[in-house]
Protein backbone atom coordinates (compact mmCIF):
# COMPACT_ATOMS: atom_id res chain seq x y z
CA UNK A 1 0.00 0.00 0.00
CA UNK A 2 1.41 3.41 -0.96
CA UNK A 3 2.01 6.11 1.62
CA UNK A 4 -0.62 8.30 -0.02
CA UNK A 5 -3.33 5.62 0.03
CA UNK A 6 -2.41 4.74 3.63
CA UNK A 7 -2.95 8.37 4.65
CA UNK A 8 -6.30 8.41 2.90
CA UNK A 9 -7.46 5.24 4.59
CA UNK A 10 -6.39 6.21 8.12
CA UNK A 11 -7.33 9.89 7.98
CA UNK A 12 -10.56 11.14 9.55
CA UNK A 13 -13.06 11.89 6.83
CA UNK A 14 -14.34 15.33 7.72
CA UNK A 15 -12.61 18.43 9.10
CA UNK A 16 -14.22 21.63 10.36
CA UNK A 17 -11.93 24.67 10.70
CA UNK A 18 -12.70 28.06 12.24
CA UNK A 19 -10.48 31.14 12.09
CA UNK A 20 -10.33 34.01 14.57
CA UNK A 21 -7.98 36.87 13.76
CA UNK A 22 -6.19 38.56 10.91
CA UNK A 23 -5.65 37.83 7.22
CA UNK A 24 -2.47 35.93 8.16
CA UNK A 25 -4.60 33.44 10.09
CA UNK A 26 -7.03 33.21 7.17
CA UNK A 27 -4.12 32.35 4.88
CA UNK A 28 -2.78 29.70 7.29
CA UNK A 29 -6.23 28.10 7.47
CA UNK A 30 -6.49 28.02 3.68
CA UNK A 31 -3.07 26.36 3.40
CA UNK A 32 -4.08 23.74 5.97
CA UNK A 33 -7.29 23.12 4.07
CA UNK A 34 -5.69 22.68 0.65
CA UNK A 35 -3.00 20.36 2.00
CA UNK A 36 -5.50 18.21 3.90
CA UNK A 37 -7.72 17.99 0.81
CA UNK A 38 -4.78 16.54 -1.09
CA UNK A 39 -4.38 13.92 1.65
CA UNK A 40 -7.92 12.66 1.24
CA UNK A 41 -9.74 14.68 3.90
CA UNK A 42 -13.14 16.24 3.36
CA UNK A 43 -14.31 19.56 4.81
CA UNK A 44 -17.60 20.49 6.38
CA UNK A 45 -19.11 23.79 7.42
CA UNK A 46 -21.04 22.02 10.19
CA UNK A 47 -19.09 21.23 13.35
CA UNK A 48 -21.62 18.49 14.25
CA UNK A 49 -20.57 16.54 11.13
CA UNK A 50 -16.82 16.75 11.76
CA UNK A 51 -14.31 14.12 12.87
CA UNK A 52 -11.67 16.82 13.47
CA UNK A 53 -12.33 20.39 14.62
CA UNK A 54 -9.53 22.95 14.29
CA UNK A 55 -9.66 26.51 15.64
CA UNK A 56 -6.96 28.87 14.38
CA UNK A 57 -6.52 32.15 16.24
CA UNK A 58 -4.58 35.35 16.63
CA UNK A 59 -3.10 36.45 19.94
CA UNK A 60 -2.26 40.03 18.97
CA UNK A 61 -5.47 41.46 20.45
CA UNK A 62 -7.36 40.34 23.51
CA UNK A 63 -10.71 40.59 21.74
CA UNK A 64 -9.74 37.96 19.13
CA UNK A 65 -8.53 35.63 21.89
CA UNK A 66 -11.73 35.98 23.88
CA UNK A 67 -13.85 35.18 20.81
CA UNK A 68 -11.87 31.98 20.25
CA UNK A 69 -12.13 30.92 23.93
CA UNK A 70 -15.90 31.44 23.90
CA UNK A 71 -16.23 29.49 20.68
CA UNK A 72 -14.15 26.62 22.02
CA UNK A 73 -16.23 26.54 25.19
CA UNK A 74 -19.37 26.23 23.07
CA UNK A 75 -17.83 23.28 21.22
CA UNK A 76 -17.13 21.39 24.44
CA UNK A 77 -20.50 19.61 24.34
CA UNK A 78 -19.59 17.91 21.05
CA UNK A 79 -16.94 15.77 22.76
CA UNK A 80 -19.65 14.33 25.00
CA UNK A 81 -21.81 13.56 21.96
CA UNK A 82 -18.90 12.22 19.87
CA UNK A 83 -16.18 10.73 22.14
CA UNK A 84 -13.83 10.08 19.18
CA UNK A 85 -13.87 13.73 18.05
CA UNK A 86 -10.41 15.37 17.80
CA UNK A 87 -9.87 19.04 18.71
CA UNK A 88 -6.92 21.24 17.74
CA UNK A 89 -5.98 24.83 18.66
CA UNK A 90 -3.61 26.44 16.14
CA UNK A 91 -1.70 29.64 15.44
CA UNK A 92 -0.36 32.48 17.55
CA UNK A 93 -2.82 31.76 20.35
CA UNK A 94 -1.40 28.23 20.64
CA UNK A 95 2.17 29.56 20.73
CA UNK A 96 1.21 32.11 23.37
CA UNK A 97 -0.68 29.87 25.80
CA UNK A 98 0.95 26.48 25.11
CA UNK A 99 0.11 23.73 27.66
CA UNK A 100 -2.25 26.06 29.55
CA UNK A 101 -4.77 25.38 26.78
CA UNK A 102 -4.85 21.71 27.81
CA UNK A 103 -5.45 22.77 31.43
CA UNK A 104 -8.27 25.14 30.49
CA UNK A 105 -9.83 22.85 27.87
CA UNK A 106 -8.98 19.22 28.73
CA UNK A 107 -10.81 17.94 25.64
CA UNK A 108 -8.25 19.59 23.28
CA UNK A 109 -5.86 17.10 21.66
CA UNK A 110 -3.50 19.31 19.64
CA UNK A 111 -1.87 22.67 20.41
CA UNK A 112 0.16 23.76 17.38
CA UNK A 113 1.99 27.10 17.00
CA UNK A 114 2.84 28.95 13.75
CA UNK A 115 6.33 27.42 13.41
CA UNK A 116 4.90 23.90 13.61
CA UNK A 117 2.05 24.29 11.15
CA UNK A 118 4.02 22.57 8.33
CA UNK A 119 3.89 19.37 10.43
CA UNK A 120 0.21 19.63 11.33
CA UNK A 121 -0.75 16.97 8.79
CA UNK A 122 1.44 14.36 10.49
CA UNK A 123 0.20 15.43 13.92
CA UNK A 124 -3.43 14.87 12.92
CA UNK A 125 -2.54 11.43 11.53
CA UNK A 126 -0.98 10.44 14.88
CA UNK A 127 -3.82 11.69 17.07
CA UNK A 128 -6.85 10.07 18.58
CA UNK A 129 -9.32 11.48 21.08
CA UNK A 130 -7.28 10.14 24.03
CA UNK A 131 -3.85 11.53 23.04
CA UNK A 132 -2.29 14.99 23.17
CA UNK A 133 0.39 16.70 21.11
CA UNK A 134 2.04 20.00 22.11
CA UNK A 135 3.89 21.45 19.10
CA UNK A 136 5.10 24.96 19.93
CA UNK A 137 8.78 25.01 18.93
CA UNK A 138 10.61 28.32 18.92
CA UNK A 139 12.72 27.30 15.91
CA UNK A 140 11.41 28.76 12.65
CA UNK A 141 10.53 26.44 9.75
CA UNK A 142 11.17 26.90 6.05
CA UNK A 143 8.30 28.94 4.62
CA UNK A 144 8.52 27.00 1.36
CA UNK A 145 7.27 23.89 3.18
CA UNK A 146 4.00 25.57 4.06
CA UNK A 147 2.10 27.18 1.20
CA UNK A 148 -0.92 26.64 -0.99
CA UNK A 149 -0.72 23.41 -2.99
CA UNK A 150 -4.11 23.72 -4.66
CA UNK A 151 -7.10 26.03 -4.47
CA UNK A 152 -10.84 25.56 -4.69
CA UNK A 153 -12.47 26.78 -7.88
CA UNK A 154 -14.36 30.06 -7.93
CA UNK A 155 -18.02 29.41 -7.26
CA UNK A 156 -20.30 30.70 -10.00
CA UNK A 157 -17.36 32.12 -11.91
CA UNK A 158 -17.37 35.35 -9.89
CA UNK A 159 -14.11 37.16 -8.99
CA UNK A 160 -12.50 35.99 -5.81
CA UNK A 161 -9.58 37.24 -3.75
CA UNK A 162 -6.62 34.97 -3.08
CA UNK A 163 -4.07 35.52 -0.31
CA UNK A 164 -0.35 34.88 -0.75
CA UNK A 165 2.12 35.03 2.12
CA UNK A 166 5.35 36.75 1.05
CA UNK A 167 7.09 36.84 4.45
CA UNK A 168 6.52 36.00 8.09
CA UNK A 169 7.65 37.39 11.42
CA UNK A 170 8.64 40.90 12.43
CA UNK A 171 11.82 42.68 13.55
CA UNK A 172 10.22 45.84 14.90
CA UNK A 173 9.40 44.78 18.49
CA UNK A 174 6.81 47.47 19.10
CA UNK A 175 6.37 47.50 22.87
CA UNK A 176 2.70 46.40 22.80
CA UNK A 177 2.96 43.65 20.16
CA UNK A 178 3.48 39.90 20.61
CA UNK A 179 4.10 39.07 16.93
CA UNK A 180 7.95 38.91 17.05
CA UNK A 181 7.73 36.54 20.02
CA UNK A 182 5.09 34.27 18.49
CA UNK A 183 5.89 34.32 14.76
CA UNK A 184 9.63 34.98 15.05
CA UNK A 185 11.94 37.29 13.14
CA UNK A 186 11.37 38.41 9.56
CA UNK A 187 11.82 35.74 6.93
CA UNK A 188 11.07 36.30 3.23
CA UNK A 189 9.87 33.71 0.74
CA UNK A 190 11.59 33.16 -2.60
CA UNK A 191 10.12 35.35 -5.31
CA UNK A 192 9.85 32.38 -7.70
CA UNK A 193 7.70 30.50 -5.17
CA UNK A 194 5.46 33.53 -4.61
CA UNK A 195 4.92 34.06 -8.35
CA UNK A 196 4.20 30.35 -8.82
CA UNK A 197 1.53 30.52 -6.12
CA UNK A 198 -0.03 33.60 -7.73
CA UNK A 199 -0.22 31.82 -11.09
CA UNK A 200 -1.86 28.83 -9.41
CA UNK A 201 -4.48 31.10 -7.86
CA UNK A 202 -5.15 32.70 -11.25
CA UNK A 203 -5.57 29.27 -12.86
CA UNK A 204 -8.14 28.48 -10.17
CA UNK A 205 -10.18 31.54 -11.13
CA UNK A 206 -8.92 34.15 -8.66
CA UNK A 207 -8.58 37.62 -10.13
CA UNK A 208 -7.61 39.62 -7.04
CA UNK A 209 -4.38 38.87 -5.18
CA UNK A 210 -3.51 40.13 -1.68
CA UNK A 211 0.16 39.90 -0.65
CA UNK A 212 0.55 39.34 3.09
CA UNK A 213 3.26 40.09 5.63
CA UNK A 214 3.55 41.66 9.07
CA UNK A 215 5.44 44.45 7.30
CA UNK A 216 5.46 43.89 3.54
CA UNK A 217 7.94 46.72 3.03
CA UNK A 218 10.54 44.61 4.85
CA UNK A 219 10.41 41.96 2.13
CA UNK A 220 14.00 41.19 1.12
CA UNK A 221 15.13 39.59 -2.15
CA UNK A 222 18.67 39.22 -0.85
CA UNK A 223 17.46 36.98 1.97
CA UNK A 224 15.82 34.63 -0.57
CA UNK A 225 18.83 34.22 -2.85
CA UNK A 226 17.05 35.89 -5.76
CA UNK A 227 19.28 37.19 -8.57
CA UNK A 228 16.93 40.12 -9.15
CA UNK A 229 17.99 42.94 -6.82
CA UNK A 230 16.72 46.44 -6.22
CA UNK A 231 19.19 49.30 -5.87
CA UNK A 232 17.88 49.89 -2.37
CA UNK A 233 16.72 47.09 -0.06
CA UNK A 234 13.65 49.16 0.80
CA UNK A 235 12.56 48.78 -2.84
CA UNK A 236 12.63 44.97 -2.89
CA UNK A 237 8.89 44.86 -2.25
CA UNK A 238 8.40 47.24 -5.18
CA UNK A 239 10.30 44.77 -7.39
CA UNK A 240 7.95 42.02 -6.25
CA UNK A 241 4.91 44.17 -7.07
CA UNK A 242 6.29 44.75 -10.58
CA UNK A 243 6.68 41.00 -11.16
CA UNK A 244 3.17 40.17 -9.90
CA UNK A 245 1.80 42.99 -12.05
CA UNK A 246 3.17 41.19 -15.15
CA UNK A 247 1.17 37.99 -14.54
CA UNK A 248 -1.68 37.53 -17.00
CA UNK A 249 -5.04 37.01 -15.35
CA UNK A 250 -4.29 39.12 -12.28
CA UNK A 251 -6.76 41.99 -12.31
CA UNK A 252 -6.03 43.60 -8.95
CA UNK A 253 -3.15 43.51 -6.43
CA UNK A 254 -3.43 44.65 -2.83
CA UNK A 255 -1.14 44.17 0.18
CA UNK A 256 -1.10 44.36 3.96
CA UNK A 257 0.44 45.68 6.08
CA UNK A 258 2.88 48.60 5.66
CA UNK A 259 4.92 50.19 8.46
CA UNK A 260 5.26 54.00 8.33
CA UNK A 261 9.03 53.93 8.89
CA UNK A 262 9.53 51.67 5.84
CA UNK A 263 6.93 52.92 3.36
CA UNK A 264 8.93 54.66 0.63
CA UNK A 265 8.41 57.20 -2.11
CA UNK A 266 9.24 54.39 -4.57
CA UNK A 267 6.31 52.39 -3.19
CA UNK A 268 3.95 55.32 -3.70
CA UNK A 269 5.18 55.74 -7.28
CA UNK A 270 4.74 52.02 -7.96
CA UNK A 271 1.17 52.22 -6.68
CA UNK A 272 0.63 55.09 -9.10
CA UNK A 273 2.34 53.52 -12.12
CA UNK A 274 1.45 49.82 -11.90
CA UNK A 275 -2.09 49.55 -13.29
CA UNK A 276 -3.08 46.42 -11.35
CA UNK A 277 -2.01 47.68 -7.92
CA UNK A 278 -4.92 48.89 -5.80
CA UNK A 279 -4.83 52.61 -4.99
CA UNK A 280 -5.30 51.89 -1.32
CA UNK A 281 -2.80 51.94 1.53
CA UNK A 282 -3.22 50.70 5.09
CA UNK A 283 -0.69 52.69 7.16
CA UNK A 284 -1.15 52.36 10.95
CA UNK A 285 -0.11 55.43 12.95
CA UNK A 286 -1.29 54.12 16.39
CA UNK A 287 -0.85 57.45 18.22
CA UNK A 288 -0.52 61.11 17.31
CA UNK A 289 1.67 61.83 20.35
CA UNK A 290 5.45 61.66 19.98
CA UNK A 291 5.76 60.79 23.65
CA UNK A 292 3.44 57.80 23.29
CA UNK A 293 5.00 56.75 19.96
CA UNK A 294 8.35 56.58 21.73
CA UNK A 295 6.86 54.44 24.51
CA UNK A 296 5.36 52.23 21.80
CA UNK A 297 8.79 51.92 20.11
CA UNK A 298 7.29 52.71 16.73
CA UNK A 299 10.44 54.19 15.22
CA UNK A 300 8.90 57.36 13.78
CA UNK A 301 7.44 60.66 14.96
CA UNK A 302 4.14 62.38 14.33
CA UNK A 303 5.97 64.66 11.89
CA UNK A 304 7.47 61.70 10.05
CA UNK A 305 4.06 60.14 9.60
CA UNK A 306 2.41 63.32 8.36
CA UNK A 307 5.34 63.78 5.97
CA UNK A 308 4.69 60.32 4.51
CA UNK A 309 0.99 61.09 4.07
CA UNK A 310 1.80 64.42 2.37
CA UNK A 311 4.20 62.69 -0.02
CA UNK A 312 1.64 59.96 -0.78
CA UNK A 313 -1.10 62.49 -1.57
CA UNK A 314 1.26 64.46 -3.83
CA UNK A 315 2.20 61.33 -5.81
CA UNK A 316 -1.18 59.59 -5.73
CA UNK A 317 -3.95 62.09 -4.85
CA UNK A 318 -6.75 59.56 -5.37
CA UNK A 319 -5.26 56.99 -2.99
CA UNK A 320 -7.56 55.80 -0.20
CA UNK A 321 -5.87 55.51 3.20
CA UNK A 322 -6.81 53.49 6.26
CA UNK A 323 -5.07 53.18 9.60
CA UNK A 324 -4.91 51.57 13.05
CA UNK A 325 -5.17 53.55 16.28
CA UNK A 326 -4.66 52.52 19.91
CA UNK A 327 -6.24 54.55 22.70
CA UNK A 328 -5.45 54.26 26.39
CA UNK A 329 -1.83 53.16 26.06
CA UNK A 330 -0.02 53.30 29.44
CA UNK A 331 0.77 56.90 30.29
CA UNK A 332 -1.58 58.39 27.69
CA UNK A 333 -2.72 61.78 28.99
CA UNK A 334 -5.56 63.90 27.70
CA UNK A 335 -3.15 66.04 25.67
CA UNK A 336 -1.72 62.90 24.03
CA UNK A 337 -5.20 61.78 23.08
CA UNK A 338 -6.01 65.21 21.65
CA UNK A 339 -2.91 64.98 19.42
CA UNK A 340 -4.20 61.65 18.11
CA UNK A 341 -7.61 63.18 17.45
CA UNK A 342 -6.03 66.16 15.67
CA UNK A 343 -3.96 63.88 13.43
CA UNK A 344 -7.08 62.01 12.38
CA UNK A 345 -8.84 65.29 11.62
CA UNK A 346 -5.86 66.47 9.55
CA UNK A 347 -5.36 63.30 7.48
CA UNK A 348 -9.06 62.44 7.06
CA UNK A 349 -8.66 58.68 6.69
CA UNK A 350 -11.09 56.72 4.55
CA UNK A 351 -11.25 54.09 7.27
CA UNK A 352 -9.77 53.63 10.75
CA UNK A 353 -9.59 50.61 13.04
CA UNK A 354 -9.63 51.92 16.60
CA UNK A 355 -8.67 49.70 19.54
CA UNK A 356 -8.64 50.05 23.29
CA UNK A 357 -5.22 49.11 24.68
CA UNK A 358 -5.01 45.82 26.53
CA UNK A 359 -1.67 44.47 27.84
CA UNK A 360 -0.33 41.41 26.03
CA UNK A 361 1.74 39.06 28.22
CA UNK A 362 5.44 38.98 27.39
CA UNK A 363 5.60 42.40 25.74
CA UNK A 364 7.59 45.38 27.02
CA UNK A 365 4.40 47.42 27.48
CA UNK A 366 2.98 44.74 29.78
CA UNK A 367 5.61 45.83 32.32
CA UNK A 368 4.21 49.37 32.29
CA UNK A 369 1.41 50.30 34.65
CA UNK A 370 -1.89 50.11 32.78
CA UNK A 371 -2.93 53.42 34.31
CA UNK A 372 -5.67 54.61 31.95
CA UNK A 373 -9.03 53.55 33.46
CA UNK A 374 -11.24 51.36 31.29
CA UNK A 375 -14.00 53.97 31.27
CA UNK A 376 -11.58 56.56 29.86
CA UNK A 377 -10.43 54.07 27.22
CA UNK A 378 -14.04 53.42 26.21
CA UNK A 379 -14.77 57.15 26.09
CA UNK A 380 -11.74 57.93 23.91
CA UNK A 381 -12.50 54.98 21.67
CA UNK A 382 -16.05 56.25 21.15
CA UNK A 383 -14.86 59.81 20.43
CA UNK A 384 -12.57 58.57 17.63
CA UNK A 385 -15.22 56.23 16.24
CA UNK A 386 -17.68 59.13 16.01
CA UNK A 387 -15.00 61.35 14.46
CA UNK A 388 -14.24 58.74 11.80
CA UNK A 389 -17.95 58.37 11.02
CA UNK A 390 -18.22 62.12 10.45
CA UNK A 391 -15.15 62.13 8.20
CA UNK A 392 -16.52 59.20 6.18
CA UNK A 393 -19.92 60.90 5.83
CA UNK A 394 -18.33 64.09 4.52
CA UNK A 395 -16.30 62.09 2.00
CA UNK A 396 -19.36 60.17 0.85
CA UNK A 397 -21.34 63.38 0.36
CA UNK A 398 -18.56 64.75 -1.87
CA UNK A 399 -18.65 61.59 -3.97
Amino acid sequence: MSKESKIYKNSPKKVHIRTFGCQMNEYDSEVIKTNLLQRGYLFTEESEEADVILVNGCSVREHAEERLWRNLENLRRLREEKPELIFGVLGCIAQNHKENIFKRFPFVNLVCGPHNLPEIFNHIENLNSRTRILAVDEEERDLENFHLTSTPGVEGGSPRRGYVLIMSGCNNFCSYCVVPYLRGREKSRRMESILEEVRMLVESGHEEITLLGQNVNSYRLQATGCKLQAKNNKNDFVELLREVNKIDGVEKISFATSHPKDASEELFKAMRDLPKVDKYLHLPFQSGSNRILKLMRRGYTREDYLGQIKKLKEILPQCKISTDVIVGFPGEREEDFQETKELMEEVKFDNAYIFKYSPRPGTAAARLRDDVPLEIKKERNQVLLELQKRIARRKNVKM
